[in-house]
């Protein structure tokens, strides 16, 4: 990997459905191989979507266009489903919310490793076998050698995250999208995932788009960040930065309404308003922050 490579560049992303408004505009995104990026924002800010359309999983109603769209250097702009199967896995892979619907739950955790191997090209049948147990290794599962028969259901919530962390990982990719990998874990497992992601990170070069809707979560793994709004990139900058001094009204109030040791318990949290108009939000949002 080349130092200061793009695993990811989009500019300018908007994601329409049908005649409705859209529900993604604007948005330009940048991450560097070996760099982690997170994306935040409340539900239905349009992170999922974001990160769905880099790897081309948005359903066929959905429009997408982008002034630029490239992952590890391919350009993705405009990309049929046969271009996108020739990138998923070995350029971007993808780990999802909920571990358990991501497995296959009538297979061995070791033959869906291995057929990450196989599909892709990097090793034949019995290869892929002793390769699916390195990498099961690699993600630190105990007593991997064993546990790489096992179903799904015989293993813990985090056991199957580091599982789906396996496959996405498996083939190498450039790119590794984390859509709220941890929400469904307790917050003891969850610091595991996270430092393993992070050890990945740092023994692969990928880069990483992380997204969550954890401030915490975020201060804690990422380098930089970019705050998500009704669709759009509202602020971007260092994650210490946009934590510690944030400079658009909604990102002051997402860290104004983080519950907090100080505040007696009886005080009502501050609540971000709806806006129906993108114009208002300053405005509106200043009385919460």
């Amino acid at each position: 990997m080349t130092d200061d490579a793009d695993a990811l560049r989009v500019d300018d992303l908007t994601i329409a459905y049908g005649a409705a408004p859209p529900s993604v505009s604007g948005v330009s995104l940048r991450v560097r191989e070996g760099e982690i990026v997170g994306v935040i924002g409340e539900s239905g800010s349009g992170k999922s979507s974001v990160a769905l359309a880099m790897m081309g999983l948005l359903p066929d109603s959905a429009r997408i266009t982008a002034a630029n769209m490239e992952i590890a250097g391919v350009d993705m702009k405009g990309a049929t489903e046969r271009d996108w199967a020739e990138v998923r896995g070995v350029k971007a892979s993808m780990v999802f919310q909920e571990p358990m619907s991501a497995l296959n739950p009538c297979m061995r955790i070791g033959a869906q490793i291995a057929e990450v191997l196989q599909i892709h090209g990097n090793a034949d049948k019995e290869g892929a076998r002793a390769r699916a147990l390195e990498i099961l290794r690699l993600v630190q599962m105990p007593d991997a050698e064993k546990r790489l028969h096992y179903y799904p259901h015989q293993l813990s919530g985090g056991q199957r995250q580091r599982v789906v962390i396996a496959i996405a990982v498996a083939a190498g990719p450039s790119l590794l999208v984390a859509d709220e990998p941890t929400t469904a874990l307790d917050v003891t497992v969850q610091a595991q995932i996270l430092d393993l992601i992070k050890g990945l990170r740092d023994e692969t070069g990928m880069g990483v788009l992380f997204i969550s809707h954890d401030l915490g979560v975020i201060g804690q793994l990422c380098e930089r960040v970019a705050v998500m709004y009704r669709g759009r990139v509202v602020e971007s900058g260092s994650a210490r930065r946009v934590l510690e001094d944030p400079q658009h009204p909604y990102t002051r109030a997402l860290l104004e309404s983080i519950p907090r040791p100080s505040v007696p318990v009886r005080s009502p949290l501050a609540v971000i308003p709806a806006v129906n108009d993108f114009a208002e939000i300053p405005a509106v949002l200043e009385d919460v922050a």
